[in-house]
């Protein structure tokens, strides 16, 4: 009987754990995420205290890794948007490193639970809600309201609008996770065949499952930066109000 390539998704808790009734019980994507949080953490500090005039491999990769956020930050946010920089460079980080340390054998992809992206996506667009109505008030609302609409088509734009808005973290959570899930699968699938196949045909899907995982590097960087992207987006909108400000000047 051939093992499912699903198998690897399961959770097994290690160290059973409840407080109250909530489910905290120590498995591998917990024990994954801590070493991707300290993995960050111990990359930052390192580069941080070992800063030089002329930069090592280590301040080189922290350096080139906070001025592309930064750059993405001012090119869909604006200057204001900086002040979100620990929280994006945080998301961003720590989905990288999920992404890259689930490629390894024996490893867990984190971001392939559907919870933990869904988490993220709520607290971004949770985020976006908050400031937008803690810079504009009521007049927040207008996002519902496409610039230059006509009052003839409220009653139809206003529903399409509220859907667009409920259906941002459902998208920013299921992209994250279908890619990720979906790419760990075939490339289950691929290695179960070329064990299957012996020696003569094996070779065939060992060497797709090599191009496949130079495939998944990449999408791992992909991945990453879509989902900070949309964040910078969804943020923007907030202190911009989906073009409300340009149009009302």
């Amino acid at each position: 009987m051939e093992e499912s390539p699903l198998h690897s998704f399961e959770l097994h808790n290690y160290i059973p754990l409840s407080i109250g009734g909530l489910d905290i019980s120590i498995n591998k994507a917990v024990i994954l995420m801590w070493i991707v949080v300290a993995l960050v953490t111990v990359l930052m500090v390192m580069a941080g205290s070992a800063r030089r005039l002329v930069p090592g491999k280590l301040q080189n990769l922290a350096e080139m890794l906070v001025d592309f956020i930064r750059s993405i930050i001012l090119d869909t946010m604006g200057k204001d948007g900086m002040r979100f920089f620990p929280l994006i460079a945080s998301l961003f980080l720590f989905i990288l490193f999920c992404n890259l340390l689930g490629l390894i054998p024996g490893s867990y992809t984190v971001t392939s639970q559907i919870v933990v992206t869904a988490v993220f996506a709520c607290l971004v667009y949770g985020l976006s809600l908050v400031m937008g109505f803690i810079l504009h008030g009521a007049k927040f609302l207008g996002i519902l309201v496409p610039p230059g609409t006509p009052g003839w088509l409220l009653p139809l734009m206003i529903p399409i609008e509220l859907i667009s808005q409920l259906a941002r973290p459902i998208s920013l959570a299921v992209r994250l996770f279908a890619n990720m899930t979906a790419g760990h699968v075939i490339l289950g699938v691929l290695f179960g065949l070329a064990i299957s196949g012996g020696v003569l045909i094996g070779w065939l899907p060992f060497a797709f499952t090599i191009a496949m995982n130079g495939l998944e590097v990449g999408i791992a960087f992909i991945q990453a930066y879509i989902f900070t992207v949309l964040t910078c987006v969804y943020l923007g909108d907030a202190f911009h109000l989906h073009g409300h400000d340009d149009h009302a000047h």
